[in-house]
């Protein structure tokens, strides 16, 4: 394999947009227009996993069409990219032919024991990871023993490994002059990475070959979906600096992209976290990949709530459905939700609610009495309900545009990409 083959460069902000049902390209690319008229530049970057496309019954292919169409009707005239999201070997093939951007996920490989002969390999190749390790930026050294060194190359070898093999095939798939991104996936998993084992995870995607661009460890706190980072936010803020320090690091030491930087994943919608990160970028000058999966499904809920009595009635009807069948619904996303059952209504009492009560509970603004942060969580992992109706979600989509894109467009530009990277 040449060297360096892969060309295509993320830039320095991006920001993953989910569209589950296909509808709301075209309102969330006007977010990033208007931060643009602010003046910064963010590119938007659509994914959608595997399991997604499954549940509802879509195809990769969509995603690019859609993004496409709204690229060309807004006259987009920035990059934009269609991730991949969260493929393995045994699913990325779909997704080779319409997609430039490939979220590798190798969580479950993590732990797995690796070759004993390989660990010693790579422990042997580097001894200056073992000692005291000084990284510009932080404050104090680590000290890595040389069996803190094979502990750790132990616990994630195998999944670089993966890794490795996933993007050699994706090289291979994409012909001659392949131009995409890479960004490596380790945030589904119990434990967060600590900026020690994300350096050696680092030097190890170094030694695979590996162009990486993008990073997602899992940090400290839980990011439940659709709600609120849930922790310590200074020890996440330390956390988040740190890595960006390793992140610098290992670019210098181990030959990784210029433009390598951190990504925060998951459903969570962050909201304590942006002013922390958002400092950490005007002091660093790093960059960041942010993704919010899965919340336009959650904004369509409210605009068809606010829409009149035939949307409000809908999700009237997909809130009883789920409260019906919220231990199937839940159990896939058991470690990021935490539902207080006892404060979901029951279905009579939501069905009481007006359209604009509705919305309240749903939308996230915390300040707002009415919202209810368990209802919200519910419904987020109730969006296979929602695609069960077929074209009767989908017409009440068409039927009532207007309002549904103000809500994405709003919550999209006002709640996340402002705080974020305007403060």
């Amino acid at each position: 394999m040449a060297k360096h083959k892969e060309r295509l460069e993320l830039e320095r902000f991006s920001f993953g947009i989910g569209d589950r049902f296909a509808h709301q390209a075209k309102a969330q690319l006007k977010a990033f227009q208007q931060l643009a008229l602010d003046g910064v530049d963010v590119v938007p970057v659509w994914n959608k996993s595997n399991r997604e496309h499954t549940l509802i019954g879509s195809n990769p292919e969509s995603v690019h069409h859609f993004a496409s169409e709204a690229v060309t009707a807004l006259g987009w005239r920035n990059n934009w990219h269609v991730d991949a999201d969260h493929i393995r070997l045994e699913t990325v093939d779909r997704f080779i032919g319409c997609s430039d951007f490939f979220t590798i996920d190798v969580a479950e490989s993590i732990g797995k024991p690796a070759s004993s002969e390989k660990v010693e390999t790579f422990v042997e190749r580097h001894s200056e990871l073992i000692g005291d390790i000084r990284i510009q930026g932080i404050a104090h050294p680590f000290p890595l023993s040389e069996g803190d060194l094979v502990a750790i190359v132990g616990k994630y070898l195998l999944a670089v490994e993966e890794a490795g093999r996933i993007y050699r095939h994706i090289l291979v798939k994409k012909g001659p002059t392949p131009k995409f991104i890479t960004e490596v996936s380790m945030d589904e998993t119990d434990s967060p990475q600590t900026p020690p084992e994300l350096l050696i995870i680092l030097a190890m995607l170094s030694d695979e070959g590996i162009r990486v661009q993008t990073i997602a460890p899992k940090f400290t706190g839980r990011f439940n979906k659709g709600v609120d980072y849930v922790g310590d936010i200074s020890k996440f803020e330390k956390e988040f600096n740190d890595d960006i320090a390793v992140i610098a690091h290992a670019v210098d030491a181990y030959d990784l992209p210029r433009n390598l930087k951190l990504s925060v994943h998951s459903g969570s919608d962050k909201f304590s976290l942006y002013p922390v990160i958002h400092r950490a970028l005007v002091r660093s000058h790093a960059g960041i990949h942010i993704k919010t999966a899965g919340t336009t499904w959650l904004e369509e809920l409210i605009g068809l709530a606010e829409s009149g009595d035939e949307g409000a009635k809908f999700v009237k009807e997909i809130y009883a459905q789920a409260l019906e069948h919220a231990e199937e619904l839940c159990a896939p996303y058991a470690s990021v939700i935490d539902i207080d059952r006892s404060k979901l209504p029951s279905s009579d009492r939501f069905a009481a609610l007006n359209g604009s009560q509705i919305a309240s509970a749903i939308r996230h603004i915390q300040q707002n009495p009415q919202f209810n942060a368990n209802i919200r969580q519910l419904l987020h992992v109730a969006f296979k309900l929602a695609a069960k109706t077929g074209s009767r979600f989908t017409n009440l989509l068409v039927k009532n545009e207007e309002i549904v894109a103000q809500q994405v467009t709003e919550n999209l530009y006002q709640r996340h990409l402002r705080p974020l990277f305007i403060g």
